[in-house]
């Protein structure tokens, strides 16, 4: 990751915070311009483009928010990347951005994958053991991975548990190999 991209990501969250905004909504509106530039490259190719005048960017970025509802201040930090031409470096500020509010907010992400849909009591059950475990309230996202056979595999960040049958008999054969 940059250094660039983490200072913008850092004084985004320090404006979300300072001014008391919903921190779902920021980071629903800067994702939703950064799925327009994904989905519409042309619309990054005009913003990173140094022939056509800041005030035309701009009243692009406008339009965008117009239509989306971007609160002010996510239309702001928009600006300021597009007029300091970081807006390329919009994808990692995203990710940064949503990474440094669940650190300051005292969240978790885990991903959690499993051999069956989980019920809800199992899903609030395994997010109370993940945060037993992570010392931070665990915000999770949950899919199916029919190739575990049963149990679960958790994700944070670059840590994972695995509890899953696959990685039982795995860590077994192991030591029988090993004996």
């Amino acid at each position: 990751m940059s250094v660039v991209a983490g200072r913008y990501a850092r004084a985004f969250a320090d404006v979300v915070l300072s001014m008391h905004l919903d921190a779902a909504i920021a980071s629903s509106d800067v994702e939703t311009v950064l799925a327009a530039t994904q989905s519409t490259p042309a619309l990054l190719a005009v913003w990173e483009n140094p022939g056509i005048p800041l005030d035309q960017k701009i009243k692009v970025l406008d339009g965008i928010a117009a239509i989306t509802g971007l609160k002010p201040q996510t239309r702001n930090f928009l600006a300021v990347l597009i007029k300091q031409h970081r807006i390329n470096v919009l994808g990692e500020v995203v990710k940064l951005f949503k990474t440094e509010l669940n650190e300051r907010m005292g969240f978790a992400e885990a991903a959690v994958s499993s051999a069956r849909l989980l019920g809800q009591d199992e899903r609030t059950k395994l997010e109370s053991e993940i945060s037993g475990m992570s010392g931070k309230t665990v915000k999770a996202s949950y899919g199916t991975d029919t190739s575990l056979l049963g149990g679960a595999v958790i994700t944070m960040g670059s840590t994972v548990y695995d509890g899953s049958v696959r990685g039982k008999l795995q860590r077994l054969k192991k030591q029988m190999e090993a004996e």
